[in-house]
C-alpha cells in the first residue's frame, strides 16, 4: 500500500450541474479490435436531441466519445451549440474528427484526447491502421498550437499492459497528459487482463509518471485516497447513440431514455436504475477499504458476472498479499474525463501549479 495519503482532486469544476458525457455517433472510419461501441447499425445523436439533454438536466462539462464524431453530419453545428451555451466540451478521437475541425473550432474545445495503445508508430499502425500515428501526432501539434489541453488515453489490455509506463514518457516527452482505462470486457473477453497483468500495469505506471487522478476503486482504495464525491450513477449521465441514458458508459443495463430523462431531470440519479451502482457485495461489507472502494468497479462486476460478486481485482477476492507501491503527486488541473469513469490518469505539475 503507498504510503502517500494524500487526498486527490476530484478533477471536476466546482458548481453544479452533471459531467455529461455524448456519444453522438457510433460510427467510425476505424475497427479497432478492443473497442466496446455498437456495430449492428449506425446511430447518431441530432442536435435536437443534444438540446433535448442540456435542457433537461444542469450541464457542466461534455465530454464527446464513442465513434469518431467528426463522421456525424451534424457534429460542427452541435459544438458550435455547446461553445455558445457556455459548455465545457473534451474530445475524445482516434485523430480523424480534429483533421475536419478548422483552427477556431478545434480551440472551442477545452480538452482533446487522443486514443493511442503502443508508444511506436508500427506497433500503434498494426492495431488502428496505417497512418493513425502521424496523423495522431500532427494534430496533437496543431491542438497544442491553438492552446488546447491534449491528453493520450490509452486502453489498458493483456496486450500492452507492460508497455504503457513506455507509453506515458512518450506523453510527457509530448507535453501531454496520460489517461488509462482497464479493458472493459463489452463485446469480447479476448483483451481481458488477469489478476497480476492488472496489478503489474499499474505498479510500473506509478513508477514511471506522476499521479494526477486516480478513479479506478481498489487502486484508488489501496492510494489511502478518500472516496470521491463525484463519479459514475451521482454527478454524471451518458447518453448512447441511440439515446439510451446510462450511469455509466460500460454499463451493461440499458432501461432508460430522453423521455425518463425530460421526465425526471437532475433526479434520474436517484431512480432505481442509477442508484443500483452502489450495490455493494457481501463479501466486500467488512472489509476496511469498502468506504472508499464500494465493491469494486460497478460495471465490470456486472460484464463478469454479477453485481454481487467482488471486483476480480480485488487482493482479498483472489487470496493475494495487498500490493505495494508508491505514487507520486502529478497535475492538480482540472480533467474532464476524472469522476465520470474508473479511469486513471497521468501528468507532471505545470509550472503554474508548482508550490513555493
Amino acid at each position: 500500500m503507498s504510503k502517500n495519503q494524500a487526498t486527490d482532486t476530484t478533477g471536476i469544476p466546482a458548481g453544479n450541474g452533471f459531467s455529461l458525457g455524448l456519444g453522438l455517433t457510433n460510427d467510425c472510419n476505424l475497427t479497432c479490435a478492443h473497442c466496446y461501441r455498437d456495430t449492428d447499425r449506425i446511430d447518431h445523436l441530432s442536435l435536437a436531441d443534444v438540446r433535448r439533454i442540456c435542457d433537461s438536466v444542469p450541464v457542466r462539462s461534455v465530454n464527446l466519445g464513442t465513434g469518431e464524431n467528426g463522421l456525424h453530419p451534424d457534429f460542427r453545428a452541435i459544438l458550435r451549440y455547446l461553445r455558445d451555451r457556455g459548455i465545457t466540451t473534451a474530445l475524445t478521437s482516434n485523430g480523424y474528427t480534429a483533421t475536419v475541425l478548422s483552427d477556431e473550432e478545434l480551440g472551442w474545445l477545452t480538452d482533446l484526447e487522443f486514443s493511442i495503445d503502443f508508444a511506436t508508430e508500427a506497433e500503434q499502425d498494426l492495431w488502428r491502421g496505417p497512418g493513425n500515428w502521424r496523423m495522431v501526432f500532427e494534430q496533437m501539434a496543431r491542438a497544442q498550437k491553438v492552446g488546447v489541453a491534449v491528453t493520450i488515453v490509452a486502453v489498458m489490455m493483456r496486450t500492452n499492459y507492460d508497455k504503457l509506463a513506455e507509453l506515458s514518457r512518450l506523453a510527457a516527452k509530448h507535453r501531454a497528459n496520460f489517461r488509462v482505462n482497464v479493458y472493459q470486457p463489452v463485446k469480447t473477453d479476448a483483451f481481458s487482463l488477469n489478476y497480476e497483468q492488472f496489478w503489474t500495469g499499474f505498479k510500473m505506471l506509478f513508477e514511471s509518471c506522476p499521479l494526477a487522478i486516480c478513479g479506478e476503486p481498489i487502486v484508488r482504495a489501496l492510494l489511502g485516497f478518500e472516496f470521491p464525491s463525484s463519479g459514475c450513477g451521482r454527478t454524471t449521465i451518458r447518453v448512447t447513440p441511440k439515446r439510451e441514458v446510462l450511469p455509466c458508459v460500460y454499463w451493461a443495463k440499458r432501461n432508460l431514455g430522453l423521455a425518463e430523462l425530460e421526465r425526471c431531470g437532475p433526479a434520474i440519479v436517484n431512480s432505481p436504475a442509477f442508484r443500483e451502482l452502489d450495490s455493494i457485495p457481501q463479501f466486500c461489507r467488512d472489509c476496511r477499504f469498502v468506504d472508499v472502494c464500494r465493491g469494486g468497479c460497478p460495471s465490470r462486476r456486472l460484464l463478469r458476472g454479477g453485481l454481487d460478486l467482488p471486483d476480480e481485482f480485488c487482493p482479498f477476492a483472489a487470496g493475494k498479499p495487498l500490493p505495494t507501491f508508491t505514487s507520486r503527486a502529478g497535475s492538480s488541473r482540472q480533467f474532464p474525463k476524472a469522476g465520470t469513469a474508473c479511469t486513471t490518469v497521468f501528468g507532471a505539475r505545470e509550472d503554474g501549479e508548482r508550490k513555493g
